[in-house]
């Protein structure tokens, strides 16, 4: 037998067990260069033709050809199988998904408290019956003082300490309010509304006042509406937002020039027995300024007070949220500080 019919031979038996061997594409990839790339094993072999004799060619020749299209066809026989193989692993993996699988050390976000107790207001409010209403931050002299009658002399407007801007008759809203005048101007009555969000004061800030705070304002307005309608909605409120039946609560006067009469609500302070910076060293904190809305605020906005009557209702969300949560200063809100952020 001729010394290149041998090698040929070797080189079969070689490459048979390499095949065997390659389990995935690159395995492939690496054989089919070692046996018919530019320096591979078979262009040697057709190198070695040109030393042989005319008689070993006419053997050798067909035997290398013959070599070189089986190890090129069981090459792309064997990477269909592989390619197949992954195919159907990748389908199973797909079936046998574990959706109960987590993975350790996970950082998740989540909303922040404000944004979690403003959804539970809503929610309350809109099983009651209630619409939710939004307004604009940058608020005018008439809708945030004069038509809740504040006039300009109103000493109640020293107690505001609004922020100005430098647009005649704008200022950042020192509440919520302008939201009311607003509806009431352009709302069929009767109205049932709430409106969450920011106010601004230049408060010096404390444990348990900021410059910023989250407020929310509330009114009904329809015929016949008397205080028991705004204490039951109040109570309603409390008991559920802080998921308790029985609250130590109390009901006494209080002045608004929006409201007349005018009433306080307040709740027992929780971090406190004897007195503290947040309850003022009173023992109770004031959550629910409100009453029935003062006639003059009905005109201003087109409205009856003879035929309708209503009650509105301010409450801090801001306070509401230290209540429920347990939250002895107000700075924690904004502090960025992500040990207070990651309890809620």
């Amino acid at each position: 037998m001729p010394e290149l019919e041998k090698k040929i031979q070797e080189v079969s038996n070689q490459f048979a067990e390499e095949l065997k061997n390659s389990k995935n594409k690159k395995d492939i990839q690496n054989t089919k260069i070692k046996f018919l790339g530019k320096k591979g094993v078979i262009t040697l072999l057709f190198t070695n033709l040109k030393e042989i004799s005319a008689e070993e060619k006419r053997i050798c020749g067909p035997l290398l050809n013959q070599l070189k299209n089986k190890i090129d066809l069981q090459l792309k026989e064997k990477e269909n199988i592989i390619r197949e193989n992954e195919i159907k692993s990748a389908n199973q993996k797909k079936q046998n998904f574990d959706v109960s699988s987590y993975k350790t050390d996970f950082k998740q976000g989540h909303l922040h408290v404000y944004s979690q107790i403003c959804k539970e207001i809503e929610d309350i409010f809109t099983s009651m019956g209630y619409e939710i209403l939004d307004g604009p931050e940058l608020e005018s002299v008439e809708n945030n003082f004069n038509a809740l009658n504040i006039p300009e002399d109103h000493p109640a407007r020293d107690m505001h300490d609004t922020f100005w801007v430098n647009v005649p008759e704008m200022l950042m809203r020192t509440q919520t309010s302008p939201v009311q005048i607003r509806s009431m101007k352009s709302k069929e009555l009767p109205i049932a509304a709430v409106a969450p969000g920011r106010c601004y004061r230049q408060e010096a800030t404390d444990a348990s006042h900021d410059f910023m705070f989250m407020q929310c304002e509330g009114f009904l307005i329809d015929k016949t509406v008397t205080l028991p309608h705004l204490f039951a909605t109040a109570q309603n409120l409390l008991q559920a937002i802080l998921n308790k039946k029985n609250l130590d609560i109390r009901i006494r006067p209080g002045f608004f020039p929006f409201v007349e009469p005018g009433v306080e609500i307040d709740i027992r302070c929780p971090f406190c027995k004897n007195g503290c910076s947040v309850c003022k060293q009173s023992t109770w904190i004031e959550v629910f300024p409100c009453g029935l809305i003062h006639p003059n605020v009905l005109k201003s906005s087109g409205i009856d007070p003879e035929k309708h009557s209503g009650y509105a209702f301010g409450f801090g969300l801001t306070r509401l949220a230290m209540i429920k949560y347990n939250i002895n200063d107000i700075r924690l809100f904004h502090s960025g500080k992500i040990r207070f952020l990651e309890q809620f």
